[in-house]
């Protein structure tokens, strides 16, 4: 993962900078290390600090309907001030924690559809502020994620989509301003899952859209509770519980195989039950990097 530009609020001669990322797989509350890699240009240049930013595409509702844009939803600085000298080649290394809620974008190596997640590299030279290009990172559910997410196939339910929607979850404690919709279809309709993880846990939330309405299931258990609990059970009887015409009382397990990683498995040619493969990752960086962040 590297991306290499001259820095243009400081035109021709200006140094360059690649962001190389040794950690190009994440998982929410682990850590992205890698290098940023500066040569100087054609005169010595002020450096006043090299910071990285997270950043994804957000979903915001407004009365005439749905539009995103990027919004960058942590910081690291990295570097102070120094000078880089002219022709000089210097590398400053970086390694940070990024936030437990930190969304997902892949599953066994299939990105998630509609999801792009990537690190920004902000250099600041002589007052003026350059915003390098997207790089993009594959974030990995946790192993508890995991667990939850393989028992929709299970059920029955097929992946969709997976947006992220501006806004807080009612009676959730959120540190990032935004959380993620993972959509499912199946027989007792749609179900969009949301998890709001933190070091301790997981707080899962489903929404059901059946015909007898919407309705909320909310769990919260630690990470090892989620490691041991049967999920298939748990989400099979929460539907039978909330809408007995709609899903019926039956069991719907073991009718797709071995979950999400099984189903990818047993894909090809880039698409598998609504993973897909990153190759518009790049291209929806760069339509929403053009306005700007909002």
């Amino acid at each position: 993962m590297v991306f290499k530009r001259m820095l243009g609020a400081l035109g021709v001669g200006a140094p360059t900078v690649d962001t190389v990322l040794a950690t190009p797989r994440i998982q929410p509350g682990g850590l992205l290390a890698g290098e940023v890699r500066l040569k100087g240009g054609d005169f010595d240049a002020d450096i006043e600090h090299i910071t990285l930013g997270l950043v994804a595409r957000v979903e915001i509702e407004h009365a005439e309907g749905e539009s995103g844009g990027l919004r960058e939803f942590f910081r690291a600085p990295v570097s102070g001030p120094f000078v880089l000298r002219e022709g000089e080649d210097r590398v400053v290394t970086f390694s940070f924690g990024v936030p437990w809620e930190t969304p997902i974008s892949e599953v066994s190596g299939q990105r998630l559809t509609g999801m792009a997640v990537g690190v920004r590299t902000e250099l600041a030279i002589a007052k003026a502020v350059d915003k390098g290009d997207l790089d993009p990172v594959a974030v990995e559910p946790l192993p508890s994620q995991l667990r939850v997410l393989e028992a929709f196939p299970r059920l029955g339910y097929q992946f969709r989509s997976a947006d992220l929607e501006a806004g807080q979850i009612h009676g959730v404690r959120q540190e990032l301003p935004f959380y993620q919709e993972i959509e499912f279809y199946g027989p007792g309709g749609e179900i969009e899952l949301t998890f709001v993880a933190d070091q301790g846990g997981l707080e899962i939330v489903l929404e059901a859209d059946g015909r007898s309405g919407d309705a909320i299931g909310r769990f919260h258990v630690t990470h090892d509770e989620a490691m041991r609990t049967d999920w298939d059970a748990e989400i099979d009887t929460w539907l039978d519980r909330l809408a007995p015409a709609s899903h019926g009382h039956h069991d719907h397990r073991g009718h797709h195989g071995s979950g999400i990683g099984g189903v990818v498995a047993a894909g090809a040619a880039g698409m598998v039950g609504g993973l897909v493969l990153g190759e518009a990752v790049e291209e929806i960086f760069e339509s929403d990097d053009e306005g700007g962040d909002w």
